[in-house]
């Protein structure tokens, strides 16, 4: 009965908030501008005389869920951390959904050791699709090129790109193809986020990183690309996120082994770094990296820790409306200083809305449920984070 009560208050949501623009199925005759695509806001209705207007859904929503449940909804995971099992997680089993239930995250990330053939993954999709009470997403590094769970496995017949740069040297008209055909195969194979487009301007040639990630070494070029990339995810029904926050092409540090360093000046980053996030828009994600920018903060403190970077700059300075969420809180940037629940509550403050594969799940849930306890946290920032992301599962 009550998966039943919930699953009506998800008839509401689709039925009762006002809509986002309508996704493109087809390329347009001429190259969509952002303003084509920018979300619209939402009109006042007026009750007709005698009625009474439905209460929000989302609202409804958050006020029918624990404390333990908005703060699961925070995390994004490696399916593996839901089971209790060693080895890759191949398929939806019972076992899953268990783990689900009693961990019932607000999405799931899956890597190459997840993928073992097409009907294996619809399988793996299809059935953590059906998962939970509250719909998951279901996200994938799939950027083109170098980086492409899907496209680059043996077992599927899918099309490749050389990589963004050799896109990025094109027509913004290619990049926009580029997206909307990686967006069309992860739609069918399940997924709903993309954790692309690489949106790093790549200024600095010894980048042991990003390098053809990206689109390119030009700010105006980059950002075009990256924007053509996320409308053709948009067009194919995925989310878009832009990564990495303030910018990773100009360090020499590689932040899955240690802390990303960039010197530049606040000025420098809104002329060069920022340009391409700056087209990230409401129906966007943003994803902040562990990058260190002691121009903008005054210490060391990782972006994704940063209240200064991600609500400062990112929320406050360039208005961007969307998700946010860090990048992997395993990679060693973090976990070479912060502990799971230390890294967890950090970005939380800093004003991140998801939270990437803490190292520990277990130890960064209860760093949060303490610090909710203690006061650190309050229940109105968990609740706005927990907001945002039901109303990104109507997309």
């Amino acid at each position: 009965m009550k998966r039943l009560a919930l699953l009506l208050a998800a008839c509401l949501l689709l039925t009762g908030c006002a809509p986002l623009d309508p996704l493109p199925t087809d390329p347009p005759h001429s190259f969509p501008s952002s303003a084509s695509f920018a979300p619209t806001a939402a009109q006042p209705t007026e009750a007709i005389p005698g009625t009474t207007l439905p209460a929000d859904p989302v609202e409804t929503l958050l006020n029918s869920m624990t404390i333990e449940e908005l703060l699961w909804q925070l995390f994004v995971v490696c399916p593996e951390d839901l089971v209790t099992y060693e080895g890759s997680v191949l398929y939806a089993t019972e076992v899953l959904e268990q783990g689900l239930a009693a961990r019932p995250v607000g999405g799931v990330i899956l890597f190459g050791d997840n993928i073992e053939s097409p009907e294996q993954l619809l399988d793996l999709t299809g059935g953590l699709s059906k998962m939970g009470k509250i719909p998951l997403f279901l996200a994938v590094d799939e950027e083109g090129g170098a980086v492409a769970r899907l496209a680059n496995h043996w077992a599927f017949d899918l099309p490749k790109y050389e990589s963004a740069a050799a896109v990025g040297a094109g027509e913004p008209e290619d990049a926009y193809e580029m997206g909307r055909t990686i967006g069309t195969y992860l739609k069918k194979y399940g997924f709903t986020i993309d954790f692309a487009p690489v949106a790093d301007v790549n200024t600095n040639p010894d980048n042991p990183v990003i390098g053809e990630r990206a689109f390119s070494s030009d700010p105006e070029t980059a950002a075009e690309m990256a924007q053509s990339f996320a409308l053709g995810l948009r067009a194919a029904g995925i989310l878009a996120t832009y990564k990495h926050f303030p910018g990773h092409g100009d360090t020499a540090e590689d932040s899955h082994s240690g802390l990303a360093v960039t010197n530049r000046t606040e000025e420098e980053m809104a002329l060069c770094e920022w340009l391409p996030f700056s087209r990230a828009d409401g129906n966007d994600l943003v994803m902040v990296g562990h990058i260190s920018a002691p121009a903008l903060t005054g210490d060391d403190t990782p972006a994704s820790l940063s209240k200064t970077v991600v609500t400062g700059i990112l929320r406050e300075k360039l208005g961007f409306t969307g998700l946010i969420v860090t990048d992997s809180l395993a990679m060693g940037a973090i976990t070479q200083e912060y502990t799971s629940a230390e890294a967890a509550v950090a970005a939380l403050e800093a004003g991140c809305d998801l939270l990437l594969m803490p190292e520990n799940l277990q130890e960064a849930f209860d760093g949060l449920q303490s610090a909710l306890s203690d006061g650190r946290i309050t229940l109105d920032r968990i609740r706005e984070s927990v907001r945002r992301i039901l109303e990104f599962k109507l997309q």
